[in-house]
This record gives C-alpha cells, structure tokens and sequence, in this order.
C-alpha cells in the first residue's frame, strides 16, 4: 500500500501561522501536523508516500519524501491536487489519499486499511465532540453525511439544515483498491470543464463533490465507521485550542499525541 498527501495548500485562515510554512506544516504540540501524519504511516506500515506540494513547496520538500507539485495551488482545489499525482493512481497498488490538514490515530487507519471495498472513506460516528469542541453551532461547519443500510454513502458533502441530516463525518481521509484507482482518473477526465460542481467550477471542485459524483454514477463508497481519535484544524481558533489542551492534557479524549519523527529515506 501506498500513499499520497495532498498538502498543497495555503491555509489562509491560519494566518500568521501559515506565512511562513504550508498549512500542513503548522505544529501541533510542537511537531507539525504533516509529521505527525507520516509517523502514523509508518507505524501501520506505509512507507511508500508521496506527497503533493503547492504553497511554500520546499518545507515539505526538505522532508525527503517524493512529492508531485501543484503550480496552480492558489486556484484550484484537493481534486486538482490529486490529479498532480495521477501517475499514482495507475492500479498497481492499493492507496491512501489523505488531506495533509489532519492527524489521526494509527487505530483509524488500521480501520481503514482493514476495507476491501474498492473504494472507503473513514466517518468519524462520535463527530459532534469534536464540532461542538471547535464551535457553539456544529452546524456551521459540517457537512451532511448519509447512509444507506449496507454502510454505504449515498450523500456527504452537503450544507446541513438540521443535525438529523448528518450521520457522521467525513475526515479527508480515503482508501483506493488497486483494482479502482485507473477509473478516479477516468472519471476526472470524463468531467465536463464548463460544469458547475456544488458552486465550484472543475478546478476548484471539492473532493466531497467527486466523491459525490462517483456515488451519483453507481460506485458504491463504503463509510468505515471510527470513534474520534483524529483532529482537523482549519483555523488559529483550532490550532489554539489544540495547542492548549495538549499542554494540559485535555485533548486526550479527543487525539492521543505521540512522539513523531517525519524524514525520509
């Protein structure tokens, strides 16, 4: 199995944070968050990643880990992201596409590795901790997640009207069969560039909105249920409050930090 980080982007709302460093650089209880991401790899046996840089590209790159560049970072999105490493995705080996935003424990993707679907992604059941966490209304930030009774997702990526709409979370973290991965290439090319994808034009389509699309084509997309154990931090309010928690020990209910040493061979 391998794996690839998009990690092109900015992080505008990091700011100061991000002026200096890519927003999967930004620290976490004083190691950064793309570090930490592939300590947990490594600790669940992939090695073989590949990341893809945009934004401040030569602190990702000083890691040592092969990276593809998006040079369009600034106007495009994580769909486009991926395309930068579509060579990648030629079914030789199985994948996981991860945003480099996030951090995780090695039990979520142990989950997510263990799905033989061709195509999962891990949903965070117990969501509400966390969104209540980093906001007084949870619905100003989810997204809508439903499934049907087989576990598959038939609607994420949504704009909530109510709690009763979202199942769980999406988490930006997503596993690829071997036998799958030509035909997310495919289906990309197939797109068409004058479309409008929820609001978005081709190159800044969400990857709810592609996966949504994959689902709307008839590909099952199988929900791998975890229970927290994962943070996304978005914003200086989140990377704050994670930072805080962490010096006090409260943020172990939430993401248990570990120790984490990220170079490359």
């Amino acid at each position: 199995m391998r794996a690839i980080l998009l990690a092109a982007g900015e992080g505008t709302r990091l700011r100061p944070y991000t002026l200096d460093r890519p927003k999967s650089m930004v620290e976490l209880g004083g190691v950064p968050l793309l570090v930490r991401q592939l300590a947990t790899l490594r600790s669940c046996g992939i090695e073989d990643v590949t990341i893809v840089t945009g934004y401040r590209a030569k602190a990702i790159e000083a890691l040592g880990y092969p990276t593809r560049h998006n040079a369009a970072y600034d106007r495009t999105n994580m769909v486009a992201s991926l395309m930068c490493a579509a060579d990648l995705l030629d079914g030789s080996d199985d994948l996981v596409i991860a945003y480099a935003d996030i951090v995780y424990e090695a039990r979520v993707l142990e989950r997510l590795a263990a799905c033989r679907e061709p195509l999962c992604i891990t949903v965070d059941m117990q969501w509400r901790l966390l969104w209540e966490l980093r906001s007084e209304d949870p619905l100003m930030d989810a997204e809508t997640l439903r499934l049907d009774d087989r576990g598959d997702v038939i609607e994420l990526g949504k704009k909530p009207r109510s709690i009763d709409e979202i199942q769980g979370q999406y988490m930006g973290l997503i596993k690829v069969a071997a036998s799958f991965a030509p035909e997310l290439v495919r289906t990309y090319e197939a797109l068409d560039p004058e479309a409008s994808y929820d609001g978005k034009d081709l190159p800044n389509m969400y990857m709810t909105s592609f996966l949504q699309h994959l689902v709307d084509l008839g590909r099952p997309l199988r929900a791998v249920p975890v229970e927290g154990g994962w943070l996304e931090v978005d914003t200086v309010e989140d990377l704050d409050r994670y930072n805080e928690m962490a010096r006090d020990g409260s943020l172990l209910p939430f993401y248990q930090i570990v120790d984490a040493v990220g170079t490359g061979s």
